[in-house]
């Protein structure tokens, strides 16, 4: 006689994500929904800027400089079609925050990004390997650590534009992902082989060696994997990190081209007026890159307390 009972399809994957200890966690902490919450938003706004803001900042065409430095549309002298008021050149200050938060975040994923393959491989590869190139990449990231990072990246980047000066923007732009990734790969590579060194003695690493398995399989195909819960939690807190870290590089002059302004730009051109009254230049700018960076940090706080089993 058949059974008339069915087994249950298995729950996908959104499911099991729904009801588990991750998603559970995130509803029960207001403080990572209102982060989640500020984090969509701006890059909501920087992502499509395009369609979001009202207006486009750095078509020359359509600048006023009859409507340059006007104050926030609430303040005396102000209008309604400028809501966070204009800088020196005329540019709605709201539609610049938009654009210029969009290339801030670029840099810091992409640069992030690179941070992360560079640090990953070489913390597997020290980890798993061990002897004289694990003592050689750890004496690396030693030599690294003892400078400050953002010095590393003003001497990375100011060699690149002595060797490039005539650089095209996408040029520009790689050499500042690869100065800000330079200075944040050392993290990941560090976290990685603790990792590594744990896993590369445990059974299941010994069985596939002794079936024959190369060393580059295990690496890629079993102990990577288990790695990689630590660097995904490093990976959300070095986004901010490495977006402030741009922010410095182009408040000092030497970040993004001048034509494609981002956060610190901003930031920069309107401490010139700060002391003048149009204080407005430069405090949203700076209002905006500490959301992002808050918001990015809180998350990585929960994300950090979430997948710590101890916590749970």
């Amino acid at each position: 006689m058949s059974s008339t009972s069915s087994s249950s399809p298995a729950p996908g994957a959104i499911a099991r994500f729904l009801d588990g200890d991750v998603w559970h966690s995130f509803r029960s902490s207001p403080v990572a929904i209102l982060a989640a919450v500020i984090a969509l938003v701006c890059v909501f706004c920087a992502v499509f800027a395009d369609w979001v803001a009202p207006h486009n900042p750095f078509d020359l065409a359509s600048l006023e400089l009859m409507d340059s430095r006007l104050p926030p549309a609430w303040m005396e002298g102000g209008r309604a079609k400028y809501l966070l008021g204009t800088d020196d050149q005329g540019r709605d200050i709201l539609s610049a925050l938009m654009y210029g938060a969009r290339i801030s975040l670029f840099v810091g994923l992409a640069s992030v990004l690179l941070s992360m393959l560079m640090g990953v491989g070489l913390g597997l590869l020290a980890g798993f390997v061990g002897g004289k190139v694990d003592a050689f990449i750890m004496r690396v990231c030693d030599v690294m650590l003892s400078f400050p990072s953002i010095l590393v990246a003003l001497l990375i980047d100011g060699v690149g534009r002595a060797i490039f000066p005539n650089a095209h923007d996408a040029l520009a732009f790689l050499v500042l992902i690869l100065a800000i990734s330079l200075t944040g790969w050392v993290q990941y590579a560090r976290t990685v082989r603790g990792s590594t060194l744990v896993e590369r003695n445990k059974e299941y690493v010994q069985a596939a060696r002794v079936i024959g398995v190369s060393s580059s399989r295990i690496m890629r195909k079993h102990v990577l994997p288990n790695v990689l819960g630590p660097v995904l939690v490093l990976a959300t807190i070095q986004v901010a990190a490495a977006i402030i870290t741009e922010a410095t590089l182009s408040f000092l002059g030497v970040g993004v081209p001048p034509t494609s302004p981002s956060l610190g730009t901003l930031i920069r051109v309107g401490n010139d007026f700060l002391f003048s009254g149009e204080w407005w230049i430069t405090i949203w700018p700076g209002v905006m890159l500490v959301l992002i960076a808050l918001s990015v940090n809180l998350l990585g706080d929960w994300l950090r307390d979430a997948l710590n089993p101890r916590l749970r």
